[in-house]
């Protein structure tokens, strides 16, 4: 673990660099959302959690996260891998014939660090309450992060379980919101406006919080501050602004990136932009 911003800044620009590379090696998957989380997942695995590499679904004694927006794959993966859950020349097999590292993660493929299946969205703030719900009862003490996309909250199981944490005072839970304010068809607001969210989760009855998320810094002080809002009787949201294809220019501003895979031009031009920090796979 550590705290230096320079040094998650580097592991950053790895992930990136595998992100883009991933998805033009198989051609296919979402390079998008994946770039726009990346400081956040960073920060997460090499700051934040207690976690161990060594991974047991039990995970007892370890802080754990669920990805709900499972569709952003890429980026769980190369964090996972560069964490040493398993090696990062794995990557090279993104979604390719009997590969561990499917389009969308799963379970039964065994993979170290996958707690859930998450290709359908909407189900991750359910799995990650019931996980917190676990930890109470065993007294553990450890916390429980989701991350979610900001479209999948137009799904209505979130909107049960966002009921629900409040209601059973499930205060070991940080989940995050990704507002990129995009969705695979276009802006949020075009295809079903989410509205003021901050609202909405305060009147269920959540501690909701800001944070920028594509600066390494803010991430991390962003995450402190969930954690020290935590066990006080309330889940904790974080409204998450990010920037869809953050990191490389053109894949930025639009939902277009979404779920499109670069061409060997495009790859060479993110790669320009994107330094090899820890080697690629």
């Amino acid at each position: 673990m550590t705290q230096d911003i320079s040094e998650l800044k580097n592991i950053a620009s790895q992930v990136r660099r595998d992100v883009v590379r991933m998805v033009h090696g198989c051609q296919s998957g979402h390079p998008g959302g994946s770039l726009g989380c990346t400081d956040y997942l960073v920060a997460l695995y090499f700051s934040i959690m207690k976690n161990d590499p060594s991974f047991n679904m039990d995970g007892v004694g370890e802080d754990l996260f669920f990805l709900s927006n499972g569709h952003i794959s890429p980026v769980f993966y190369s964090v996972l891998a560069h964490a040493g859950y398993f090696d990062k020349s794995e990557l090279g097999t993104f979604r390719k014939l009997d590969s561990r590292l499917q389009g969308h993660p799963t379970t039964h493929e065994g993979l170290p660090g996958i707690r859930m299946a998450s290709g359908s969205l909407g189900q991750g703030l359910s799995v990650g309450i019931g996980a917190a719900l676990s930890k109470k009862l065993n007294g553990d003490d450890r916390l429980v992060f989701t991350l979610h996309g900001d479209g999948e909250l137009q799904e209505g199981q979130i909107w049960e379980a966002a009921m629900f944490a409040p209601h059973n005072r499930v205060d070991n839970l940080i989940a995050t919101v990704d507002v990129n304010g995009q969705q695979i068809d276009g802006p949020t607001k075009v295809v079903l406006s989410l509205g003021d969210l901050r609202a909405k989760f305060e009147a269920f009855g959540w501690e909701v919080m800001e944070m920028q998320g594509n600066d390494m810094a803010l991430v991390v002080e962003g995450l402190q501050k969930a954690i020290a809002l935590s066990g006080k009787g309330k889940p904790v949201m974080i409204l998450m602004q990010t920037e869809m294809g953050a990191g490389v220019d053109f894949m930025m501003g639009s939902h277009k990136w979404h779920g499109v895979a670069p061409n060997d031009a495009q790859l060479q031009q993110a790669l320009d932009q994107l330094q090899e920090t820890l080697g690629d796979y």
